[in-house]
C-alpha cells in the first residue's frame, strides 16, 4: 500500500496516510484536531480547501456541489489521498 503526506496549511507537522484512509482518520490518528460531525460526507462540517494534490471518494458524490469541487474544496472525513496533499480550513 502506498503512503502519502497530508499537510495542513499553517502547521509545521504533516501526517502520513495510505490511499485507503480518509484524510480525517489520518489526522485524528496523528493527534491533529479537525472539525467533523457526520463522518459520511453530508454535513460539511469538515469542509476544507484542497491547495495541492488530489483526493478520491468511495461514495458516488459527497456533499459538495460541482462548483465547489471545481473550486478545490474537499470533505476530509471521506476524502482519500491520491498523492501528497495540502489542505486548509475553508
Amino acid at each position: 500500500m502506498t503512503s502519502f503526506r497530508i499537510q495542513i496549511e499553517g502547521q509545521a507537522a504533516d501526517v502520513e496516510a495510505d490511499s485507503e484512509t480518509s484524510l480525517f482518520a489520518a489526522m485524528t490518528r496523528a493527534g491533529m484536531a479537525w472539525p467533523v460531525s457526520c463522518r459520511n460526507g453530508t454535513c460539511r462540517t469538515c469542509l476544507a480547501r484542497l491547495l495541492q494534490g488530489e483526493v478520491r471518494y468511495e461514495i458516488p458524490w459527497p456533499g459538495l456541489s460541482a462548483e465547489e469541487k471545481e473550486a478545490g474544496y474537499c470533505l476530509p472525513c471521506v476524502a482519500r489521498p491520491v498523492g501528497d496533499v495540502v489542505i486548509a480550513r475553508a
